[in-house]
């Protein structure tokens, strides 16, 4: 995925569009990118990163297109936006599904024609910037909802790539945990390091099936940020670590609600569900709420098969699911299976 985004980042200007869960790294690959066409000088401006989820209201519209003196209350001057501020480069919009009916009007004549206007103006602004949009969110699920523009999908869908959770990139944890400890060190003026058998431990316990990784690489800065702070001489040792481990799971511990599996598997299986042993009853809901959560049938292979697949020749993740589905009569996205 890596090559193909470098190789669309040198060849295209088109819009990009990054999808992942929180914490899976869009902004960092965003910025990347930049870098990268900035180096070969195929972008004049700046890097411009904003998240809508955070645009509220009336200073929505203000904070993209910019908006003219007197527009509104407290408007006491003129105000580029954002639009206009990454004219020659590179504009990252993380969370464009957060983003309100206007303001996705207004960005997809934007995109299309090079112009907007901004708030409360007469005479139209200009830019030329590239797009990468990030969401964590089912966009064409929002499209039927009514909450996001077909249009404005169909124009930054053009390259989509699906970043999957930390917990589905066993080989990325390693250097990772290499690049954590260095920017910790930085950080605090001193060298962080860890012994092997403490690496070897927290590495292990990294890639199992135990660690959810729920924020992604915000968890994992996170870990490795609190055990360098209480590492003595800056070597991490094996109470600091078991120390972080616990607080992880603990972190981590969800308590189903009474009778959620109950209510999970009727609504798959129907009257079905009452046939099944409580050990099936356990492992079935667990597969479901995987699947449900995950955008693919691969990404939920990918996390239920995290271990097992690393001992296969051929990991045919998204096959096991399949099989093991139609074991109950179901169908992806975990339905009942039509005859």
């Amino acid at each position: 995925m890596i090559e193909e985004i470098e190789q669309v980042a040198v060849a295209s200007r088109e819009p990009m569009l990054l999808m992942g869960p929180t914490g899976a790294g869009k902004s960092s690959l965003a910025r990347r990118i930049f870098e990268l066409k900035k180096q070969r000088h195929q972008l004049e401006g700046g890097f411009v990163e904003v998240n809508c989820a955070t645009l509220r209201g009336d200073t929505a519209a203000s904070t993209l297109f910019g908006h003219v003196r007197g527009a509104f209350t407290g408007a006491q001057r003129d105000r580029p936006g954002l639009l206009r501020t990454a004219h020659g480069g590179l504009l990252f919009l993380d969370e464009i599904g957060e983003l309100g009916p206007d303001e996705q009007a207004m960005l997809l004549r934007a995109l299309e024609e090079k112009r907007f206007l901004p708030v409360g103006a007469d005479r139209e602004a200009e830019s030329d910037f590239q797009l990468i949009a990030g969401t964590n969110c089912d966009l064409s699920g929002d499209v039927q909802s009514g909450d996001f523009r077909e249009d404005l999908l169909a124009r930054i869908n053009l390259w989509t790539f699906q970043l999957p959770g930390l917990a589905q990139r066993a080989e990325d944890i390693e250097p990772n945990l290499d690049h954590e400890l260095e920017a910790a060190g930085k950080r605090m003026g001193r060298r962080i390091s860890m012994a092997k058998d403490v690496r070897a431990a927290f590495l292990g316990f990294a890639r199992s099936g135990e660690a959810k990784w729920s924020a992604n690489f915000r968890d994992l800065n996170a870990a490795v940020t609190r055990m360098a702070t209480l590492a003595p001489g800056g070597r991490i040792s094996r109470p600091v670590l078991a120390a972080e481990l616990a607080r992880l799971r603990a972190a981590w511990q969800t308590v189903p609600a009474a009778g959620s599996d109950d209510l999970l598997l009727t609504e798959a299986l129907g009257p079905d569900a009452a046939k099944l042993d409580l050990f099936d009853r356990a492992q079935l809901a667990c597969v479901i709420r995987i699947c449900r959560a995950s955008a693919t049938l691969s990404e939920a292979g990918r996390r239920l098969f995290a271990v097992s697949r690393g001992q296969r020749k051929v990991a045919n993740d998204a096959d096991r699911l399949r099989k093991y589905l139609v074991r109950f009569g179901l169908t992806w996205p975990c339905r009942p299976h039509a005859d």
